[in-house]
């Protein structure tokens, strides 16, 4: 993995770390347990439950409410924290899902419009939301509906195996379905971590 630059000032909100880890304490909740059981005792091995996690989760929690900002270099750590699990690319999905952001519905006219105004304006809500989140671009649109592309971007300096591609994905995914009722989904056919030549994010072929 290669490591990010050194920096002092914050440039990532908060709230991208605060994602990633309520994320994981989601997913190492057990699916059941006894009414007097109290899981962050009976399976200490889970990360998402225990009590280091649980504090970071208040302290970023407060951060976000202040607006806060953290450096490339604690979220580098949180990253490092995530791709020591088996299921680091789904953490990262979810994560992306949930940055997308909670924003209000779609207008129901804006269903009407032509599929290219409605990609145009997907795209412009994804540059708006990443750049908010991480304090910089992403990359930038290729020709056609929806194809997101890069040369080098923060997600693989934090990770040099291309598993934190997925939070873009995830992010890309929910602000397509503000738009359209069923989007095709989006996949990550070309990643620098697999040594191809550039990285990429587009719809899934559908023509089968």
């Amino acid at each position: 993995m290669s490591g990010v630059p050194s920096s002092g000032k914050g440039r990532i909100a908060a709230l991208v770390g605060l994602s990633l880890l309520e994320v994981i304490r989601n997913r190492d909740l057990p699916t059941e347990f006894l009414d007097q059981e109290n899981p962050s005792e009976t399976m200490p091995r889970r990360l998402g439950l225990t009590e280091a996690v649980e504090l970071r989760i208040r302290r970023f929690g407060e951060e976000v409410k202040r607006g806060g900002r953290i450096t490339d270099e604690e979220a580098q750590a949180l990253f490092s924290l995530v791709l020591r699990r088996s299921d680091a690319e789904e953490v990262f999905f979810q994560a992306g899902e949930v940055l997308a952001g909670k924003d209000a519905p779609v207008p129901g006219p804006v269903r009407w419009l032509p599929s290219r105004v409605r990609y145009g304006l997907a795209r412009r809500q994804f540059r708006k939301r990443t750049k908010g989140l991480f304090g910089r671009s992403l990359g930038g649109f290729a020709h056609g509906p929806f194809t997101l592309e890069a040369n080098a971007h923060l997600l693989l300096e934090m990770d040099g195996d291309g598993e934190a591609c997925a939070l873009l994905s995830g992010l890309a995914q929910t602000i397509l379905a503000r738009y359209f009722p069923d989007p095709p989904p989006i996949h990550h056919p070309s990643c620098l971590a697999r040594r191809n030549e550039i990285c990429r994010w587009t719809l899934e072929d559908r023509s089968d």
